[in-house]
C-alpha cells in the first residue's frame, strides 16, 4: 500500500531526528527493565522486541532484565501455593523460589529471547545464576507496615539483594551481534538461589557496565508533579525536593531511587517511561520528546 504524502513526510522526519541520537549512542550500552503492560499486551510485545532488535542493529548494546511478578502469581495460583507479602515483597519459601525459578528462568526469559529472534534478533537468555552473574545475599527487612510497626526484623525467604555482579558473561556478547535477556536471580557463595527485584538488578547492571542509559518501563506516564503533569529532565536536587515535599509517593518511589541510585553511580541518564505506549523504547531514545521522565545528574531544567 502506498503511503500518502503527508505520512511520508512524518516518516522522513522522524527518520532525521533519529539519526543524530543514533551518532550518539552508537557503542553505548542500554539496561533495560522489561515489565508491566509491555510484557503482556500483544502490540506492546511486537513494539518493545522490534525497538530493542533495532537497537541492535544501528551499533548500541541493548541489555534486557525482567520482571515476572504476575506470571509467578498466577502458577502459584494454579499449584494452590498461597501468595503472602511483606512491604510489597513476595514472601518466598523454597517451594516458592522453585516456582520462581520455573517461571522467570523458563517460561517468561525464554518467551522474551523467542520474541526478540521472531523479530530477527539473536537474544541469549541468561539467569543471575549462569556464570555467577549475580552473586546475591539474604534481603533483610525491618516491618514498616502496620502489621509490622514493632521494627523486629522479618524473614521473607529466599528474596535477595545484589552483592556483585561478574560481567565476563555480558562482556563476552557485547561486541557480537546477541542480545542479553537477564532474569533477575541470583545466588550465594552455597548455592542458595534468590528472588531480586528486576528495578535493582537493572540499576545495579547499568552502575557496573557503564551504562549510557538505565531505561525502566512502568505502567504510568512517569513522574508526575501533585497536578498530574509528567516531568522530565530532572536532577538528582530536583528529584530529592520531590521526594522530601511527599510529591514522590507509593509504588514510583523505589522506581525513583534506583533511578537516582544509577546515576549517582556513573550511569549517564536514567529514564522512567510509560510501557503502556508502543514502541516507548525507541521514542524515548530516538526524538527529543520522549515518553517519560529522564533523570541525570544535573537535570536539563533549572532548580
Amino acid at each position: 500500500m502506498s503511503l500518502n504524502l503527508d505520512s511520508a513526510k512524518n516518516i522522513a522526519k522522524v527518520l532525521t531526528e533519529s539519526l543524530p541520537y543514533i551518532q550518539k549512542f552508537t557503542g553505548c550500552t542500554m539496561v533495560i527493565k522489561y515489565g508491566g503492560n509491555a510484557m503482556v499486551d500483544e502490540t506492546l510485545k511486537q513494539g518493545f522486541a522490534r525497538d530493542i532488535v533495532l537497537m541492535k542493529l544501528v551499533g548500541m548494546n541493548p541489555i534486557v532484565v525482567h520482571g515476572g511478578g504476575p506470571q509467578i502469581g498466577r502458577v502459584l495460583e494454579q499449584l494452590n501455593i498461597e501468595s503472602n507479602f511483606v512491604d510489597g515483597l513476595r514472601v518466598t519459601d523454597s517451594r516458592t523460589m522453585d516456582v520462581v525459578e520455573m517461571v522467570l528462568g523458563g517460561l517468561v526469559n525464554k518467551e522474551i529471547v523467542s520474541l526478540l529472534n521472531k523479530n530477527q534478533g539473536k537474544a541469549v537468555g541468561v539467569t543471575g545464576k549462569d556464570g555467577k552473574l549475580i552473586t546475591a545475599k539474604k534481603l533483610k527487612i525491618t516491618g514498616t507496615a502496620s502489621e509490622h510497626a514493632n521494627g523486629d526484623e522479618i524473614d521473607i525467604g529466599h528474596v535477595g539483594e545484589v552483592v556483585s555482579i561478574n560481567t565476563e558473561v555480558l562482556d563476552m556478547m557485547k561486541d557480537t551481534d546477541f542480545i542479553p535477556v537477564i532474569a533477575p536471580i541470583g545466588t550465594d557463595d552455597e548455592g542458595a538461589s534468590y528472588n531480586i527485584n528486576a528495578d535493582s538488578v537493572a540499576g545495579e547492571l547499568a552502575k557496573v557496565l557503564g551504562a549510557e542509559k538505565l531505561i525502566l518501563l512502568t505502567n504510568v506516564a512517569g513522574v508526575q508533579d501533585k497536578k498530574g503533569n509528567v516531568l522530565t529532565g530532572l536532577s538528582i536536587k530536583q528529584v530529592d525536593k520531590l521526594i522530601a515535599d511527599k510529591t514522590l509517593q507509593g509504588g514510583m518511589l523505589p522506581k525513583v531511587a534506583c533511578a537516582l541510585d544509577a546515576v549517582k553511580g556513573g550511569v549517564h541518564s536514567a529514564h522512567i517511561i510509560d510501557g503502556r505506549v508502543e514502541h516507548a523504547v525507541l521514542l524515548e531514545i530516538f526524538t527529543d520528546e520522549g515518553v517519560g521522565t529522564l533523570i541525570t545528574k544535573s537535570g536539563l531544567n533549572k532548580d
